[in-house]
């Protein structure tokens, strides 16, 4: 996903279809909420994605590109640090283990704020790069803003008390290592559609978890 416009669109249906499939498995588990609905966010994520490349490609006018460029931005920079981490301590039924993942929302907040503030402050914008979209945002310290964006939003998953989610936070934690790698341009895009294709990790999550954790706490 996030290589073309087409992928975008294909990709942006198939994970809304699974976060569509993930909330009929809510089975009144309200604490679950969030996390179901995370796929649904990563799927319109993706269709807006599809309007990005068609403005870079001069396909849509130019104020529907901006509209989409910004929407983009905004999920991926200021909802997700923030949305992630809710999601997670949703989950959570003690306060203790609340209270432990409660600086990862702190972080991801802080997080935010910084991405946001560098959006209002600067222009941005979207390049065409083979395979993917360049997004070009202005961020001072931008290495310790990604350290702290990662720390957030997959620090809250690995501290989880549901195994399928401290492995789900494993996952995300080597993707990100391995598309830094690979690309530091377009990491916001590759990542993002990484993130949307663990979508099917949540609806499988969603179908199988059991009401109990699958491993005891350590805190409880």
């Amino acid at each position: 996903m996030c290589f073309s416009a087409t992928a975008d669109v294909v990709g942006g249906i198939v994970v809304t279809g699974i976060g569509v499939d993930a909330c009929r498995h809510l089975r009144g588990r309200n604490d679950h909420l969030l996390l179901a609905t995370l796929p649904l966010v990563l799927g319109a994520h993706q269709l807006d994605e599809a309007f990005v490349w068609w403005g870079v490609q001069g396909h849509v006018p130019h104020v529907v590109a901006r509209i989409a460029l910004w929407i983009y931005l905004l999920i991926a920079f200021v909802v997700l640090p923030i949305f992630v981490p809710l999601a997670v301590i949703a989950l959570e039924p003690t306060a203790r283990r609340r209270l432990v993942l409660a600086p990862f929302i702190a972080l991801g907040a802080l997080v935010s704020a910084v991405l946001l503030s560098a959006m209002l402050r600067a222009p941005i914008d979207a390049t065409e790069q083979p395979y993917h979209l360049a997004y070009n945002v202005t961020i001072s310290h931008g290495g310790l803003i990604v350290g702290l964006y990662v720390v957030a939003v997959c620090g809250a998953l690995l501290f989880s008390g549901y195994r399928h989610v401290e492995l789900f936070g494993v996952a995300n934690l080597v993707a990100i290592v391995l598309l830094a790698w690979l690309t530091l341009d377009g990491f916001a895009s590759l990542w993002c559609g990484y993130a949307a294709l663990s979508a099917g990790a949540i609806a499988l999550h969603m179908r199988y978890a059991k009401a109990h954790r699958a491993a005891p706490y350590l805190l409880t």
